[in-house]
């Protein structure tokens, strides 16, 4: 049986809504084995983050090896990274292995507000990684660190998006949800398309940008063309944003299974 395969290269969240365990869930969900390297341990839950104890760089680099050398993944999602050192690790391991279809979301500030990378690693982020990716999903205030400008209209993030692209040769995805498009993305890959949406009314958005990201990698995985690969990507997500769960005391998950549900195997 033949079986399309993706990896994410993330940080665990305790709480099972971003992350991995986001990552898993959308590679499941969309048809996708997945596998994981875990950057980072967080404790966290749908009211914020409370402690990060990140992976040494060697213990990275095995899990990485481990995967590379056993089940090669047909795409490589790329989440929170907190230190430039971790970063370099990464881009070596997957620059050796010639993996494809990666697809990098810059994770820098958790919904809850907490800051998930350190300044320096910022940098390393867009001069190791970013010439490597096929595509970047960055939110608005990510689009506007890497960018190093305000943005404050639809035109600018268009500007913004191929500013990237131009210095390091990767797909830019940037997403809205954060008022200024409302629900809708931007894709610049050489040409610009918006991918248009409706904002569903929900505070459950933990762990949005990582389920769009793993989402458009197990697509790419799949063999669909970027493209098509965002824009089933986000009707995924919308899915999951609809379907109304609603866990925790904070920000709640999505529900990554809203297309699958379980069999009782007893009846």
């Amino acid at each position: 049986m033949k079986i399309f395969t993706a990896l994410t290269i993330a940080g665990s969240d305790s709480s099972g809504g971003a992350g991995i365990q986001a990552d898993l869930k959308t590679f499941l969900a969309n048809g996708v084995y997945g596998m994981s390297a875990i950057t980072a341990l967080t404790a966290q839950n749908t009211c914020g983050v409370r402690s990060v104890l990140e992976s040494t760089p060697e213990f990275l680099s095995d899990q990485l090896d481990a995967i590379f050398e056993d089940i090669t993944p047909d795409a490589v999602k790329i989440g929170m990274v907190s230190s430039a050192r971790l970063i370099e690790v990464i881009a070596q391991r997957l620059t050796h292995f010639g993996a494809r279809n990666i697809v990098v979301d810059p994770v820098m500030v958790a919904t809850s507000g907490a800051r998930l990378i350190d300044s320096d690693a910022v940098q390393t982020l867009q001069t190791k990684l970013f010439p490597l990716a096929t595509v970047i999903t960055p939110n608005l205030p990510e689009l506007e660190v890497i960018a190093r400008e305000k943005i404050s209209s639809p035109r600018e993030v268009e500007l913004a998006a191929q500013k990237i692209f131009d210095a390091y040769g990767c797909a830019v995805l940037t997403k809205g949800g954060h008022g200024l498009n409302d629900a809708n993305d931007y894709l610049y890959d050489g040409a610009g398309t918006w991918f248009y949406g409706r904002r569903v009314d929900t505070a459950n958005t933990h762990g949005t940008g990582c389920t769009l990201s793993s989402a458009i990698a197990a697509n790419l995985a799949k063999g669909h063309d970027l493209q098509n690969s965002v824009g089933r990507a986000k009707n995924y997500l919308t899915g999951a944003l609809m379907s109304g769960l609603d866990l925790g005391k904070g920000s709640g998950p999505l529900d990554h299974g809203f297309n699958l549900r379980g069999t009782d195997f007893n009846d």
